[in-house]
């Protein structure tokens, strides 16, 4: 399908009820209401051509934004592109998932989490933590800087509710993913989950909640996966 083709097909998807559910969460700028699940359905138009998926992100459209992260090859992008995508993140869809997700499976996945983690722009820095929470999920622990992760988690513990909203929201589940998948860090996790306890964050005008990193670790125990890293965090 070409580019037209396929944004003909996201403006048929769209329904008014998504966009205002969107809206309601903090989504700006263009977009169609198209659920995830129908989105999923074009990615196998668009997967292998690399450059109508670039070519979706550049559209500004939010649904065409986030198809493009469900269907671009990460391993074939280059960093000046993903800061120009981090950069185009105007709302936590795109920069906790779409950027994040893609970022993580880049060659330059802790490099850019790294610098992102540290901007004052609170969309950039909300990509960094959660690209670094993303690289967790499917990277074999000694691959991991230990030590780094450690720091990470005390920053959390000491910064986390002074912080900026959305930055509020991934630290969180910095934690969460540090505790789940992390083995040799899973207690220290836990122990700075208990200790920076029920975390507020403004989700706008929506039901959901933030997840109470004691529990959702505690339940992932439970099921006994700890440690389980995923194949990919592009969803």
């Amino acid at each position: 399908m070409t580019l037209i083709e396929i944004m003909t097909k996201l403006e048929e998807l769209g329904t008014e009820q998504t966009r205002k559910t969107f809206m309601n969460h903090g989504a700006k700028g263009a977009l169609f209401g198209v659920k995830v699940g129908d989105l999923k359905k074009l990615v196998k138009h668009v997967k292998k051509d690399q450059e109508l998926a670039l070519a979706l992100f550049e559209t500004g459209n939010h649904d065409a934004m986030y198809l493009a992260g469900l269907s671009v090859n990460p391993k074939l992008m280059n960093k000046e592109t993903l800061q120009n995508w981090v950069k185009q993140a105007n709302w936590y869809m795109l920069a906790e998932y779409t950027v994040a997700s893609v970022t993580a499976e880049s060659p330059f996945a802790l490099e850019l989490a790294r610098e992102w983690m540290k901007s004052e722009e609170e969309m950039i820095a909300v990509s960094g933590w959660s690209t670094y929470s993303n690289y967790l999920s499917i990277t074999p622990d000694e691959q991991l800087d230990i030590a780094e992760i450690q720091q990470l988690l005390h920053q959390v513990e000491a910064t986390i509710h002074e912080e900026k909203n959305r930055v509020r929201y991934v630290m969180n589940i910095f934690v969460i993913c540090v505790g789940t998948y992390v083995m040799e860090l899973h207690a220290e996790a836990k122990r700075v989950a208990s200790a920076i306890g029920k975390v507020h964050v403004d989700i706008g005008r929506t039901a959901c909640k933030v997840p109470l990193a004691t529990d959702y670790i505690k339940k992932i125990e439970d099921r006994d996966k700890i440690g389980v890293k995923r194949k990919t965090c592009i969803c």
